[in-house]
């Protein structure tokens, strides 16, 4: 039985799996773009008639088959005309995906936003507590964050880290250019050679980067001081250009190098 079955795919290429996944889903994203729609009914009448087609041709009804073939010959046009609405609707959407958003909005606009906001929040004496997720996973440590899923922009980082906010308190993940969640809470280092004036959020930001690769930022409530913890070690009175310099160089974008950083160090 085995052989059988080997004897059956051998002869199928890889690029004819290919083939059918990317039909498959293409499939599945237009009935999912099509479902509670009135362009739904008018799809179950072309699959009908598909059918039909098909059903006459094996039966040998001429009349009906002669018909159809003609209608097939301008069903392109049909559909056009049809789906009109739709379809600028597909086209409106497609352009504004969080895939191609992902691709438009590359990681230099990410750093721009994350550092503007970290300015703000800096000159304004904001705590704020930033982790980038690299290679090591963070999830056991956002189980009591909230989901945010949203794009990186200053404006979000800055409403969320207000005082008034109720997530201000927690730290903010960004996970493959998002925003993911707010409000978790990092573990803390237990490193007794840090500095007693060290307040949670340095302790958290180290701590992070103790147990995960993970690149973070810290905003000091206190004095405004910018920090960025990396590998277990804190860099304390960064600027922001140095800030900018350190993201750019091992962001998650840079995952090759930072990784190498991170078990150099450990």
């Amino acid at each position: 039985m085995p052989s059988l079955i080997w004897q059956a795919f051998r002869g199928i290429h890889w690029r004819d799996f290919l083939d059918i996944i990317l039909v498959s889903y293409v499939l599945y994203r237009v009935l999912l773009f099509l479902r509670g729609t009135r362009a739904e009914q008018v799809a179950r009448g072309l699959v009908v008639l598909i059918v039909a087609s098909f059903i006459s041709r094996w039966a040998g009804l001429t009349t009906v088959d002669w018909i159809l073939r003609n209608f097939w010959a301008v069903w392109l046009m049909v559909i056009i005309i049809i789906f009109q609405p739709e379809l600028r609707r597909a086209l409106a959407q497609l352009g504004q995906s969080r895939f191609l958003g992902a691709l438009l909005k590359s990681e230099e606009r990410v750093v721009k936003e994350i550092i503007e906001s970290v300015g703000i929040l800096a000159k304004k004496r904001i705590g704020a507590l930033i982790a980038l997720e690299r290679e090591s996973s963070v999830r056991e440590f956002i189980e009591a964050g909230t989901r945010i899923d949203s794009e990186v922009s200053a404006e979000l980082l800055n409403a969320i880290f207000m005082p008034n906010s109720p997530l201000h308190d927690g730290a903010v993940i960004i996970r493959e250019r998002r925003v993911a969640y707010a409000g978790c809470f990092l573990p803390l280092s237990q490193n007794t050679r840090l500095s007693k004036k060290l307040g949670t959020r340095h302790r958290a930001a180290i701590g992070l980067s103790e147990e995960t690769d993970a690149l973070v930022i810290v905003v000091s409530e206190e004095t405004g001081e910018i920090s960025l913890a990396m590998a277990g070690v804190l860099t304390p009175n960064l600027t922001l250009e140095k800030v900018e310099e350190l993201l750019n160089r091992y962001g998650p974008w840079t995952r090759r190098e930072s990784s190498l950083l991170f078990h150099k160090k450990h």
